[in-house]
């Protein structure tokens, strides 16, 4: 991972237009080539970035990050007063808490109480930046892709939307919708996914646990 702090501004075009005055921000690249620009009180969400797979052109003063679907984000760099690139190795992957693991099993059990009919084809389906959590198919033989969390915020919209763009490049699965499930959905996630073509849906994991109780009791042959 690169990390560099510059004084700069910040450009970007595609599915709208943005500009950012010149300051002092942290320009991070990830080794997928997706770069974040942060400042220093923004809390963890980045000012401006643009999401792999990117072709990064830098120069001495510019850098010009572009992708496939039109994006360019150009940064002017008119200081560099750190840059440091470190190699962070590889990643275990996120642990989930108990709970949001206990309800991606509930649902990879139950897929159609996201969507009539749902079935599924594998948990932790495989792409190069990690595991979607399920891989699912209509009965029209289409392919849909679940991301699952116990509090639905933007950043796992954000990663559903890196995963379906990754999962699209395969032609055996393309096209691949998403389906973005929580026990709890902020506004602010809901209009991301609305933007992003995700269907965002809140999930009852007590109701859950009640079918999966009255499964188990009414199999139990003790």
């Amino acid at each position: 991972m690169r990390l560099v702090i510059a004084r700069c501004t910040v450009d970007y075009s595609g599915r709208l237009d943005a500009h950012l005055p010149e300051a002092v921000r942290l320009i991070m690249v990830k080794a997928d080539g997706t770069l974040a620009i942060h400042s220093d009180g923004n809390a963890s969400k980045p000012l401006n970035w643009m999401v792999a797979p990117n072709t990064v052109e830098t120069t001495e003063d510019e850098w010009v990050v572009s992708n496939g679907r039109g994006e360019r984000l150009v940064i002017s760099i008119s200081e560099i007063l750190e840059d440091v690139t470190h190699d962070l190795g590889d990643d275990p992957g996120l642990v989930k808490d108990g709970v949001e693991h206990h309800l991606q099993a509930l649902l990879a059990g139950r897929p159609w109480v996201l969507e009539d009919g749902l079935s599924l084809i594998r948990r932790e389906y495989p792409t190069d930046i990690g595991p979607v959590d399920l891989l699912c198919a209509t009965p029209a033989g289409e392919t849909v892709a679940v991301e699952i969390k116990r509090r639905g915020e933007i950043d796992g919209v954000e990663q559903l939307s890196r995963y379906l763009e990754r999962l699209n490049l395969d032609p055996r699965l393309a096209p691949v919708r998403g389906i973005f499930a929580a026990q709890s959905i902020t506004p602010q996630a809901r209009v991301v996914a609305d933007a992003r073509g995700i269907e965002a849906v809140e999930v009852d994991y007590d109701g859950l646990r009640e079918i999966e109780d009255s499964e188990l009791r009414l199999f139990d042959i003790r």
